[in-house]
């Protein structure tokens, strides 16, 4: 609703006379439609072109870095021959150890595949019961006044009577735990949760009753008008971070004088996570209910053991009357896009709906002394909640060790350490073998070794007459006959070549 003094036609007035007179003169002034673009100052565009040239600069000395470290040998492996000229068993005890560190490293990978296959598929379903204990205390209701009657009508819209609604719970142990024990024996206070049952005290501490749950709603059965202080409804989520605060129990203090029903909604806390499965898909695996990993390796299964799977490749299945009605008729499906195909048939679990009273009459906050019916009964709910597997911190731990990290840098340094000490062998065997050829024979070794040298230089320069500029004074160059160089198949076709180029010169 728009307040009295809300003037329009000034607002229209003061926006013409900020205008030319040009623009205003005549039935032809209109508003232009369209969006206000905002000029672009240098010192903006300036900083615009800096930002795109560092990323730039950054991304170039990334791929160097990266084209660096592919260029970086890693050949672990001692070189051959090194044994025999090696004093000790040096070099086999290295190809010892490298042998033992490739199947280690094998049996750990398959450990770890094997480890991570039980886990998303050996995962067995635990559940637990939840005790929830509901009850409510009042405060300042017109029967507690003195001197007031309770049947007269409160004409004034300020009430100070309340009420108080505790939600307690506790998962129960499997010896049969019926209550819930105090935390403080010299606590005073009577608890609901103490007077129901025997008390046991668990072997192991027990999670929170938040836990188990990813939001508490609380829905009022009231239109939010008539309530003293227009609350409707009262939700709690749980944190998105680690490390949140969790609750054994839940209060909540609202006005009111009357009775009024409300509903506990409990989500539902599972990891991974559950959903409800759409008709189709419940009919295919025989469950209404399964995580998004049980959902793919069920279809896996099925169509596996249809014989769906395409033998050119591997990754296309045929999809059968069953898989058709699943997915809208398509006649084949690529594994790889089986989490989208399913995504529709999954639905989020609704949430567990807990019906309750409170009341803030005096028949059941006090009544009559001679009543059998203790004041304030408590409501309780046994509910049904899932417990983690004992086993995946197990899992965990093995999978992702938190010095696992430091452990492989150190084995990557020590890995870089032996690239280098291996090209120093190599190197070192080369020096070797050219020091041992030379002093065997001094002269014959010069001779092919400049000969050597200057076929390099003169493939380096360009001026290679044969390929490789060879000098044709080696004993196969020497040797004739049919099994010779100038007898194979290789030379005859050269000199063709050579004689016909040569008659087309001439003609």
């Amino acid at each position: 609703m728009q307040p009295s003094n809300y003037a329009r036609p000034n607002y229209i007035q003061q926006s013409q006379m900020a205008m030319p007179p040009a623009a205003r003169r005549g039935p032809a002034f209109a508003f232009r439609k369209g969006p206000i673009v905002p000029p672009q100052h240098a010192a903006a565009q300036q900083y615009s072109t800096a930002n795109a040239q560092a990323q730039q600069r950054a991304e170039a000395e990334r791929r160097d870095k990266m084209r660096r470290i592919a260029k970086n040998p890693t050949d672990k492996n001692i070189p051959e021959g090194v044994e025999d000229i090696c004093i000790g068993d040096g070099a086999v005890r290295y190809r010892e150890l490298r042998e033992v560190e490739r199947t280690l490293d094998a049996t750990m990978m398959r450990k770890k595949l094997d480890v991570m296959d039980s886990k998303h598929h050996s995962r067995a379903s635990r559940f637990g019961t939840m005790r929830i204990w509901v009850s409510n205390t009042v405060e300042n209701q017109p029967w507690q006044s003195g001197g007031i009657d309770a049947d007269t009508f409160d004409f004034e819209s300020d009430t100070n009577a309340t009420y108080r609604v505790k939600i307690q719970g506790r998962l129960l142990d499997e010896a049969g735990d019926e209550g819930l024990e105090d935390e403080e024996e010299d606590d005073k206070d009577a608890d609901a949760m103490d007077e129901d049952g025997q008390e046991t005290k668990p072997a192991a501490k027990p999670k929170p009753f938040s836990h188990y749950f990813t939001s508490i709603i609380i829905d009022f059965d009231r239109a939010k008008s008539l309530q003293p202080d227009n609350f409707t409804q009262i939700e709690w989520k749980k944190p998105d971070t680690p490390g949140g605060k969790e609750f054994s129990e839940l209060e909540f203090e609202r006005k009111g004088d009357e009775n009024i029903n409300i509903t506990i909604n409990l989500q539902r806390y599972q990891n991974p996570e559950v959903f409800r499965l759409s008709k189709p898909l419940a009919e295919l695996l025989d469950t209404d209910e399964e995580d998004r990993a049980g959902v793919l390796m069920g279809i896996w299964e099925y169509a596996r053991s249809q014989h769906l799977q395409q033998e050119d490749d591997e990754r296309k299945f045929a999809c059968d009357a069953k898989l058709k009605a699943l997915f809208g008729g398509p006649d084949s499906f690529y594994f790889p896009n089986l989490p989208q195909l399913i995504k529709p048939h999954l639905t989020t679990l609704p949430p567990i709906q807990l019906q309750y009273t409170i009341r803030v009459d005096k028949d059941y906050i006090s009544p009559a002394a001679d009543s059998s019916i203790p004041a304030s009964q408590p409501t309780v709910y046994d509910v049904q909640v899932a417990l983690e597997d004992p086993m995946q911190p197990l899992f965990q731990d093995i999978l992702r060790r938190p010095d696992s990290i430091q452990t492989l840098q150190e084995i990557q340094k020590i890995d870089e350490q032996l690239v280098l000490l291996m090209g120093a062998i190599g190197q070192a065997k080369a020096k070797h073998a050219f020091f041992t050829s030379m002093s065997k024979d001094p002269v014959a070794f010069f001779k092919r070794w400049l000969s050597s040298q200057k076929r390099d230089l003169e493939v380096l320069l360009g001026e290679a007459t044969r390929g490789g500029g060879e000098d044709a004074s080696g004993e196969e160059w020497r040797r004739g006959g049919a099994d010779g160089v100038w007898g194979s198949e290789v030379a005859k076709e050269s000199v063709a070549l050579w004689l016909a180029r040569q008659n087309i010169k001439t003609h």
